[in-house]
């Protein structure tokens, strides 16, 4: 019943916070994100590492389709379930007065909606059941429309048609392989939408390679990965950033979950089949995504656009398929959520005390803001892999993973550490150091409010980056039944 209150707290919470008076609406939102974030730790603790797919519910929902309400967690949703418990409660106190600007739609509504789109995320997550997640992958989309919609800069409302555009022509795609899947089951005798009914069926090629496009194409999306990436910068340039630390930070996780649970636990076959064309889109993601960043003048579509070159690595690590790879792209999963939140929660921070988000009339600011400038710089250090913070763990697996597949593969990925460097050292130096900008005010350092939103942060990316072991002993199970399902060792080769 865990996972089921886990879902349900959020979700009522979203209702009670639209109806109560406005005044007490941002202390209820606040409340209900702090008790799921209570709910998702008492999960974590009756996990048992290890342990496969565990604290499962399963009741029939609609026993003519073998259609179920089903929920678990293995490693993989263990790790999901919690960067979003935790990110959560960061995005609505950052949010707290940032909501309520001239022209957006209030605290309440942005309260609501976030906790409304935390409610379907931890459900996707924990969807054991195909159906239930197609039902709840598209109804992430409600809340993520109004947030990027009703709330943000000029322009917000064409970039949220955008996002809803690609995301529903996705979502229409997998729908067709969900259905797919559903007539293969009951073909075979046993119709049921249960992944691990499903996990059970010998599926033909052919087949699964029809269904894998499915699939895919609405994951890469999602995810996103060039070439149906474009929605991105526009979302991320015109919300706020606390709907793109939600958007990028966590749904589009939705995106490699869904490639690591469909397309390589259910259609294995068909996932080595394409696993040419993936590493190839996987790597024009990685390099484009980070050589248009270099040309970004507006700071908030930089970051965006630097999620595409690493959500690259995180396709590249699932698709080689070794050990070191599907363990990099999952601890890279968890990473760059905790980095790029950081990033654009002080992009955030810094464009209110600015007026603006174009990084050429920023400068100067680490000389009036250094606590502001400390924490922007370690976000952007993250960014480009340095040694000592988390992303660097994970970007060292998927490379390592990326030479044993090919050497051409691992040398186009290293490429893309020293253009991560250069954006990331390129921004903070015109943002953060130079002359003061001309004829205006020197910008406010962080008030201890803001500290205490980053420092979560701040801490796991340090913690992690020297200790990554809590997360690992967590993936590595997932990771080896992962492979073993596909026919590979731990070492990466065939078994």
């Amino acid at each position: 019943m865990i996972l089921t209150v886990l879902i349900l707290l959020p979700l009522v919470g979203a209702l009670v916070t639209a109806f109560v008076p406005a005044a007490v609406a941002r202390l209820v939102g606040l409340g209900f994100a702090a008790a799921t974030l209570v709910a998702g730790i008492v999960a974590a603790t009756q996990y048992t590492l290890g342990g496969g797919m565990q604290l499962t519910e399963t009741r029939t929902w609609i026993e003519s389709l073998g259609v179920h309400y089903a929920l678990g967690v293995d490693g993989l949703g263990l790790l999901m379930v919690l960067l979003t418990v935790v990110l959560v409660p960061i995005v609505l106190l950052a949010g707290w007065h940032e909501s309520e600007a001239p022209g957006n739609n209030g605290a309440k509504s942005f309260f609501a909606w976030t906790l409304a789109l935390e409610a379907m995320s931890l459900a996707v997550f924990t969807a054991t059941d195909v159906l239930l997640f197609y039902v709840v992958f598209e109804a992430t989309l409600i809340p993520a429309y109004f947030l990027i919609g009703g709330f943000g800069r000029a322009g917000r409302g064409r970039a949220a048609t955008k996002f809803l555009i690609y995301q529903l022509a996705g979502g229409l795609i997998m729908l067709a392989s969900v259905i797919g899947l559903y007539v293969v089951s009951a073909n075979a005798g046993n119709p049921s939408f249960l992944i691990s009914d499903l996990a059970a069926l010998d599926i033909d090629e052919t087949t699964q390679r029809w269904l894998f496009v499915g699939f895919f194409v609405a994951f890469a999306i999602k995810a996103p990965m060039f070439p149906v990436h474009t929605w991105l910068a526009d979302t991320t340039e015109k919300a706020t950033t606390g709907t793109s630390v939600l958007l990028v930070c966590i749904l589009d996780k939705i995106g490699t979950f869904g490639m690591l649970r469909f397309c390589l636990g259910l259609l294995p076959d068909a996932s080595q089949w394409a696993t040419p064309v993936v590493v190839v889109l996987a790597l024009i993601s990685i390099i484009y995504g980070a050589l248009v960043a270099i040309g970004q003048d507006d700071v908030l579509r930089l970051i965006g656009l630097t999620s595409l070159s690493h959500f690259g690595f995180i396709v590249l690590g699932i698709f080689v398929f070794s050990s070191n790879g599907s363990t990099g792209a999952i601890l890279y999963m968890v990473n760059h959520g905790i980095a790029t939140a950081l990033m654009f929660l002080v992009a955030g921070f810094l464009i209110h005390r600015t007026g603006t988000a174009s990084i050429r009339e920023m400068g100067g600011v680490e000389k009036a803001a250094p606590v502001l400038a400390g924490f922007f710089l370690v976000g952007g250090l993250a960014a480009a892999g340095l040694p000592g913070l988390s992303p660097f763990v994970s970007e060292m697996l998927v490379i390592i993973a990326a030479f044993d597949h090919h050497w051409l593969v691992g040398s186009v990925a290293v490429l893309a550490i020293v253009l991560a460097a250069f954006y990331a050292l390129w921004m903070y130096q015109r943002t953060m150091t130079g002359p003061d900008r001309v004829g205006m005010a020197p910008v406010a350092d962080l008030d201890r409010r803001e500290v205490g939103i980053l420092a979560p942060l701040l801490l796991a990316l340090v913690l992690f980056g020297f200790y990554p072991m809590p997360l690992l002993d967590v993936i590595n199970p997932f990771v080896h039944d992962s492979l073993a399902s596909v026919g590979i060792g731990q070492e990466g080769g065939p078994q």
